[in-house]
């Protein structure tokens, strides 16, 4: 930096140019504009509005590389400018107690689903969370004891550990039995120069046995583990000497008023011995008798003799003499206990932490003395169960079933939830311009007035009745709301009005120019797009071509093993595809359709009771009565 140059902005400097001093002025190369010294061109470089510069999400998937002045406006079309939905909601069991069951309506509404001629929106999404459900509730958490091959896999752990504990022992043995090399030792400092990895500090200690063995040993097989064991010796003995130095310190300080604390007595002998390979002589000492300290335990709680519980609160253990016996239903007779439904008994487990507030198998502490612990044995007729089975693969060949309730519970973040309730959550991936359309149109126009609003149902459904209509449309357009089961997630369908010409045969849109065709697919909303891609190779091909403005990137994660044994998350690749947003429906409008008063006129359920008898006003049996108490007063 020039002398001239550091502390000069102005665009009309008219200095002169001098070595060291001052620089000529230039405009920028990009061309934008801006006029400053030569000096200061890699720092306006930093700034300047023409730099091409990846985008702000490059880490995030997007490859884009753009003007810095046009990143603002890049965001918002970035494809990887994603919003991952988490709206919640909540679903009661089908066979909830304080619910109002309607087991006719289910069986029905599933026969008619397995038929393929139910189409309701609220069917639909329960049985899309009873899916997710299914799939997250894994049986080796929920019943680890009927896991298949448990007892196995515990053996195979415990010889391991087993085995692991003699290797251990083994290497104990090799490294009491391998003489040590000393390279300095004196009364203050010492040195050893063997091998030291991490598993030294947890070896297990030599048992008696094996200690009596190795003492049993020839001398010259034994020289190297008493040199060992000498050094060893010699070394505490400095401790203790310096203790017993302090010791005779204290003691002159209060006049011969006793031993030192914490120290043990022992007959301590000085010697001579040359120990380096010099033969210097070193002091060293060396022990004749240690007393052993004795160690007693002390009990934290002790039932005090005049103890009395209550009899009204508490069960006074003194009271009757009773036998610890622990009662379970693992002691039950297998052919007499109860065969249990895997869907109800995992469902009932999976909300055992919050079945009304309290465990099913819960452990009570009444007091210091009693504790009651219960626990509950299951028995199946499929068990034993895979190691990675999830209720989903159990239930896989069976007949499709509804465990869950119609009718949702939309409860926010700022709500305490209610317990025994299963917690369903979107999970969509939209793009960011996209999540305002999706969560009104989705979340808060047709998911939670589905029930009863959006999507009426007869009035007799609790007796049978599976008869259903959706009540809105799109203003706009005539369009259907259904659900899509391969996506899970709603989408618009346009009604085509029926015509008595049959449609061609060949394909006329895929004979149209490619150019054409792309420009024609950019109308259309991203399920749409993801949809049309499914069709043919040619269709796949123009909708890739939208990706960059209309699709979304993100990161696919994997786990990676470094070396040492270490698991790490990393982006492996990126994945291009299109969000689930159907087209904004700013406004909804009632659909043409008759009125729920013209299917009770032929609804099976709706059975007329007609009365003949004559049945009097209540004026006239008022009257009636008067005039019968006025002719017997009496």
């Amino acid at each position: 930096m020039h002398t001239h140059c550091g502390s000069c902005y102005s665009t009309l400097c008219r200095a002169q140019v001098e070595a060291g001093v001052c620089c000529a002025v230039v405009a920028c190369r990009l061309r934008c504009g801006a006029l400053f010294h030569s000096c200061k061109e890699e720092g306006h470089l930093l700034l300047c509005p023409c730099v091409r510069v990846p985008c702000l999400n490059f880490n995030y998937g997007c490859p884009a590389q753009l003007p810095r002045a046009q990143l603002a406006a890049h965001l918002r079309a970035c494809p990887a400018s994603a919003v991952v939905c988490c709206v919640e909601w909540n679903r009661w069991p089908a066979n909830d107690a304080h619910s109002y069951p309607s087991p006719e309506l289910y069986s029905n509404l599933m026969r008619e689903c397995k038929e393929g001629l139910c189409k309701d929106l609220d069917l639909a999404m329960a049985l899309k969370d009873q899916m997710h459900l299914f799939r997250s509730l894994k049986m080796k958490e929920l019943f680890p004891e009927l896991t298949q091959f448990a007892g196995e896999e515990e053996n195979k752990r415990r010889e391991e550990e087993k085995k692991k504990q003699e290797e251990k022992k083994k290497a104990a043995l090799e490294k009491e039995s391998t003489p040590k090399t000393w390279e300095s030792f004196s009364p203050f400092h010492f040195n050893i120069t063997t091998e030291k990895d991490d598993e030294e500090e947890e070896e297990e200690e030599l048992t008696q046995q094996e200690r009596e063995a190795l003492a049993r040993k020839p001398l010259e097989e034994s020289q190297g583990q008493l040199d060992h064991f000498s050094a060893w010796e010699s070394m505490f003995s400095m401790a203790m000497g310096g203790c017993r130095e302090a010791g005779k310190g204290n003691q002159q300080d209060a006049g011969e008023a006793g031993r030192p604390g914490g120290v043990t007595e022992a007959a301590v002998t000085h010697e001579v011995s040359p120990l380096s390979p010099s033969n210097v002589e070193k002091d060293t000492f060396r022990y004749d008798h240690v007393e052993p300290m004795k160690i007693v335990a002390v009990r934290t709680f002790k039932v005090p003799s005049s103890f009395s519980a209550k009899q009204g609160r508490i069960r006074n253990p003194g009271f009757y003499k009773r036998d610890n016996k622990a009662v379970d239903t693992a002691d039950l007779p297998r052919q007499d206990m109860p065969v249990w439904e895997e869907v109800q008994a995992s469902l009932l487990c999976s909300l055992e932490k919050e079945q009304r507030g309290h465990l099913i198998a819960e452990k009570i502490c009444t007091d210091g003395l009693l504790q009651d612990e219960g626990t509950q044995t299951f028995q199946f007729l499929s068990a034993p169960f895979a190691s990675a089975a999830s209720l989903a693969d159990l239930t896989a060949g069976r007949e499709e079933e509804l465990h869950l309730q119609l009718q949702l519970e939309s409860v926010s973040n700022r709500h305490h939830k209610a317990s025994s309730a299963f917690t369903a959550v979107c999970g969509h991936t939209v793009h960011r311009r996209e999540y305002a359309s999706h969560y009104k149109n989705v979340h808060s126009d047709i998911q939670t007035n589905v029930n009863g609003w959006f999507q009426q149902r007869c009035p007799l459904a609790y007796l049978g009745c599976t008869f259903s209509q959706t009540r809105f449309t799109p203003s706009t357009h005539q369009a259907a709301v259904v659900f899509t089961e391969d996506l899970g997630c709603f989408q618009l369908r346009p009604v085509i009005p029926a015509s008595g010409s049959h449609a061609p045969s060949c394909d006329a849109l895929s004979s149209l120019p490619f150019e054409l065709l792309c420009h024609v697919a950019t109308f259309l909303d991203s399920l749409s797009l993801s949809q049309l891609a499914l069709v043919s190779h040619l269709m796949r091909q123009v909708c890739s071509t939208l990706l960059p403005t209309h699709g979304i990137v993100s990161l696919r994660w994997e786990k990676v093993v470094r070396p040492g044994g270490r698991i790490q998350w990393s982006a492996q690749n990126k994945v291009w595809h299109f969000s689930s947003s159907f087209s904004e429906v700013d406004r909804w409008k009632f659909r043409d359709i008759p009125s729920m008063s013209e299917h009770l006129r032929l609804c099976p359920f709706y059975q007329r009771e007609s009365r003949n008898d004559r049945v009097l006003l209540p004026d006239i049996e008022c009257k009636r009565q008067c005039e019968m108490h006025s002719n017997n007063p009496h």
